[in-house]
């Protein structure tokens, strides 16, 4: 992978404390809630789901005593230099957001899932069908996310429209909307953690509680080895942890 970063004066992160993760699954109800993903006719058929935040198990493949476990909520990984931006033949995907934010850009995608295979952390959907609500349940349906159409590729977004609601509100306080407080914009996934796992904010911006988590000794990132520099940070005390987070085989 080339050494080529896009440098963000705001680049927005997440930092995910392992440790304090129960694997409830709160971030994935609340992400398919917030950006309209169709209920899951069968979660288990990986053709027919959709999960732009979606929570494994880990194990660190011990017997009792010391059998241990743990989970990771794991939404677009937010690349710095992106494998599925330079595949892309129609430019449906890319690393030109403000923030930082890989942008998927529905109307423009093609469907030839290029980026579905470059993605090394499985963060991209292709829709086979289209979406269907139960009858009623079309109401729930939020105005600030288009619905895709079958033929298309999805990804978590960062719960884009809420910056530009943040940025909104800030301009109609009289704030400046490129520099945000702390907490004025987060996710949906962030917002509704109920443990505390999951933090969001600028990691350039010293004032947001980010800044300081990613430069703790614990803090590591996916797959660290490939160079794609992502801009979600994952925290834990568990050294197997970290290792699995990058692959480790078990000779190293």
């Amino acid at each position: 992978m080339s050494g080529h970063f896009k440098e963000f004066p705001i680049t927005w992160g997440m930092v995910i404390d392992i440790d304090k993760c129960t694997g409830c699954g709160a971030c994935m109800a609340s992400c398919q809630t917030e950006n309209n993903i169709e209920p899951q006719p069968e979660a288990s058929n990986k053709l027919r789901s959709t999960s732009w935040m979606l929570v494994y198990e880990l194990t660190n493949d011990k017997a009792f005593p010391d059998h241990d476990i743990a989970f990771l909520p794991r939404p677009c990984q937010q690349c710095g230099n992106p494998p599925c931006v330079s595949v892309c033949p129609v430019v449906a995907t890319d690393k030109n957001e403000d923030g930082g934010i890989v942008s998927q850009i529905y109307p423009r995608c093609i469907g030839c899932r290029y980026c579905v295979a470059a993605c090394p952390y499985h963060v991209r959907y292709f829709g086979w069908y289209d979406p269907v609500w139960p009858e009623g349940m079309e109401k729930t349906l939020s105005p600030l996310t288009s619905v895709r159409p079958r033929g298309v590729v999805e990804k978590c977004t960062f719960c884009h429209h809420r910056w530009n609601l943040a940025k909104d509100a800030a301009r109609a306080q009289g704030k400046d909307p490129d520099s945000l407080e702390d907490g004025a914009y987060v996710t949906a996934c962030v917002q509704n953690c109920p443990s505390g796992a999951l933090s969001f904010g600028d990691i350039k911006n010293p004032k947001h509680k980010v800044h300081e988590l990613i430069k703790s000794p614990y803090a590591f990132r996916l797959l660290q080895r490939l160079g794609t520099n992502t801009q979600v940070y994952y925290i834990s005390r568990r050294e197997w942890v970290r290792k699995l987070g990058d692959n480790y085989l078990k000779s190293e």
